[in-house]
């Protein structure tokens, strides 16, 4: 039983290799004009439910007629049998580094930088919450707000005590004094197209 099915596969790779040989010969055939015209005619006289057969019949036929010469064809284009082909190894996926681990690499010595958590400092004793009804949503930012605030209030960046900018709203702390002005001084201002409202924070 092993022989006949070593034999049955030997036949099987051998017809394997002759068809692919013929394939290839098709593709690079030097003459497709006439390949074109017998494919015309195999189509007008074959029914297409038999063509395929008809291709058959006729590889079986050319087999016969030319066995010793195709199969020695065959022999040295067939693939090799399962058995003998080299499995083929799976190389390993190098896991995918991130940009920090890439940093490490090309700079060793650089020490690994933990980031450092924002601490708010306590505010001064006496110091003032105002709240003002403008915010992100109309694109005001805190370095514009301390701007502004520094220009028309006449004090300094170390005057204002903290900045808090919401989507809709903002808190300003400073001295009370300095809340003062600021509700004189800002109080129906445009800011970023809308009318500035100020007081004192009820939130605080």
């Amino acid at each position: 039983m092993d022989n006949d099915n070593k034999s049955k596969a030997s036949e099987e790779d051998l017809l394997t290799g002759t068809i692919q040989l013929l394939a290839g010969k098709t593709k690079a055939d030097p003459n497709p004009d006439e390949l074109e015209k017998l494919k015309r005619l195999i189509k007008k006289n074959v029914p297409f439910t038999l063509r395929s057969y008809f291709m058959a019949y006729l590889l079986r036929e050319m087999l016969n007629a030319n066995s010793p010469k195709i199969r020695q064809m065959a022999a040295t284009q067939a693939p090799a049998p399962a058995a003998q082909r080299e499995p083929k190894v799976a190389k390993p996926r190098r896991a995918a580094k991130s940009v920090e681990a890439a940093e490490a690499e090309q700079n060793p010595t650089q020490e690994k930088k933990t980031p450092e958590k924002r601490v708010e400092k306590p505010l001064p004793e006496g110091a003032k919450t105002l709240y003002l009804n403008i915010g992100k949503m109309k694109r005001l930012y805190a370095k514009e707000l301390s701007l502004l605030l520094q220009k028309e209030l006449e004090i300094t960046r170390e005057d204002i005590f903290s900045l808090r900018i919401h989507d809709k709203y903002s808190f300003i702390s400073m001295s009370e004094e300095n809340c003062e002005k600021a509700i004189v001084k800002l109080n129906g201002m445009d800011i970023k197209g809308r009318t500035a409202a100020v007081s004192y924070s009820n939130k605080e």
